[in-house]
């Protein structure tokens, strides 16, 4: 079955205003995509509070969205080739603004992840798609053009996220970071669809590896649903948790063995052959699932014990983002003329360097002592994600670059949502035993009472309350230095492993790879 429009070759590219609007438009799809990623960072508090559950049930709004999109991902060369790339982009954006709108309506959490569930099976075929109509539409001179806005969209969103979030919670309410998406789900979908028609690829009937995508969706969720759950259930106490670990390991395992005999797989596991794509890998899995616990874990800490509102918490974490887009440029022509081992290695050895820094942190830091090392850290993140990219897709070969690109991209969203998940468990639970820790060591004889000044029962009650209140704060301090000094270690591991990967001897085009 073919498409009615003709072949992709013989279409001209857009000129003039057409040009502008569509770039314009695939730029917002993709910055919307991204931005929701984020958004719900500085707004788990508010979530949370909202909806009366934990502040860890409430981080499932973030990682239910980044395991339903990294799931999604490698569908995306089959449903594209199936459907056409413009119908599965405008329906999949439609989707993602209806599913935004049941998650701003939720009244449980239960409805609220169902929604983002949904909000990023819709969403995780946006981003590559995006970048393919993009280099559609430009002449193929000005494609850089293209790929530069694509990037900036990519790179600026993470960092407007926590800004964007954190101003709607404390002004509109939470629901309302959801509710942002419709409108321009509606714009991008409909006039993108009248303006691209002529773009609509070619429809070729392919099989889908439909066992392979059940193994996938089996051993990931019950993974994620144990990392989830796991404190809920005092952990391997109990048979819920065993019963999801076998789960998991059983389905892996037989997911691996599927892919790797099957004539079609859903996820190519073989380029893992290549050395330097599975050091690369590695690299950005340790790398990416540390980054992601550190632009969690500090709005949840500035919020809850350093009375931070969520929009200035969302400022401060954004400040990582400054520098990383000035310094971007400069990564992607680095990348070209220097070996990438050495850019990846100096850039997540950067990241981890200033994490180690903030793992010294105290409850009296002002903002610009928060603020400061998190802007200067943002100039290691583009030397970190871009040569990388080009290092992984330059160790495969051509015509596997499709699938390496989609299998990198869906293992770093894995590996940035559990981290999430293991790092708020560990955290809370961290700061549990140090608090007890400290309660055990502090001794508060009656004269030490009596001299804050009212000696009868209650006003002993609200001395009693405000230690306690020290106690908690300064033991969540001392919690936070302990997990940015193992996040610390996790860069270093991953700056160590890029060196796995042998010297590059080509450099890919990554804007082919979607």
């Amino acid at each position: 079955m073919k498409s009615s429009s003709s072949a992709l070759g013989a279409i001209q590219p857009l000129t003039g205003g057409k040009l502008i609007v569509a770039a314009m438009l695939l730029a917002l799809a993709n910055f919307v995509v991204v931005l929701d990623m984020t958004i719900a960072n500085v707004s788990v508090s508010n979530i949370a509070g909202g909806l009366a559950v934990s502040l860890s049930e409430g981080t499932y709004v973030i990682t239910s969205y980044a395991v339903a999109e990294a799931i999604c991902v490698p569908l995306t060369g089959w449903l594209a080739s199936g459907f056409g790339t413009l119908r599965v982009f405008t329906t999949c954006m439609m989707l993602f603004g209806v599913f935004s709108a049941l998650c701003g309506f939720a009244d449980s959490l239960g409805i609220l992840v169902a929604g983002r569930v949904l909000q990023g099976l819709a969403g995780g075929p946006l981003m590559p798609l995006s970048q393919a109509l993009l280099m559609q539409i430009f002449p193929k001179e000005k494609r850089s053009t293209a790929m530069g806005l694509w990037a900036m969209t990519t790179l600026v969103a993470p960092v407007m996220g926590p800004v964007v979030g954190g101003y709607i919670c404390d002004n509109m309410g939470w629901g309302f970071i959801f509710f942002i998406n419709i409108p321009l789900a509606i714009v991008c979908s409909v006039v993108l669809l009248k303006l691209l028609r002529i773009f609509e690829t070619t429809i070729t009937k392919n099989k889908v590896d439909f066992i392979g995508l059940a193994l996938l969706i089996v051993w990931v969720s019950a993974l994620q649903i144990m990392l989830d759950e796991g404190k809920n259930y005092d952990w391997f106490e109990s048979r819920e948790v065993w019963t999801l670990l076998i789960i998991a390991l059983v389905g892996f395992a037989c997911f691996m063995i599927w892919e790797l005999t099957h004539d079609h797989p859903i996820v190519d596991l073989r380029v893992f052959r290549h050395r330097g794509f599975a050091a690369s890998v590695l690299t950005i899995s340790l790398a990416f699932g540390a980054f992601n616990c550190s632009i969690v874990l500090t709005p949840l800490w500035l919020q809850n014990y350093m009375g931070y509102t969520a929009a200035w918490s969302g400022v401060t974490t954004a400040a990582l983002g400054v520098l990383a887009v000035c310094a971007a440029p400069f990564a992607a022509k680095f990348s070209t003329k220097y070996d990438q081992r050495m850019l990846v290695f100096c850039g997540v050895g950067w990241l981890g360097l200033v994490t180690f820094y903030r793992s010294f942190g105290s409850t009296d830091m002002t903002h610009f002592q928060v603020s400061i090392p998190m802007l200067v850290q943002g100039i290691g993140m583009p030397f970190f994600f871009v040569p990388l990219t080009a290092l992984a897709l330059s160790s495969v070969d051509s015509k596997e670059v499709a699938s390496a690109a989609g299998l990198m991209n869906f293992l770093r969203t894995l590996s940035g949502a559990m981290a999430v998940s293991i790092v708020t468990t560990a955290w809370e639970d961290r700061a549990n035993i140090l608090r007890n820790d400290l309660v055990d060591k502090i001794v508060l004889p009656e004269q030490i009472l009596s001299t804050f000044g009212d000696s009868s029962e209650a006003g002993q009650a609200a001395v009693l309350h405000m230690f306690d209140q020290l106690l908690q704060s300064q033991a969540v301090m001392l919690a936070t230095n302990h997990i940015f000094m193992v996040v610390s270690c996790a860069f270093a591991f991953a700056a160590m492993a890029i060196w796995l990967a042998p010297k590059p001897h080509k450099i890919v085009d990554t804007s082919t790879a979607h």
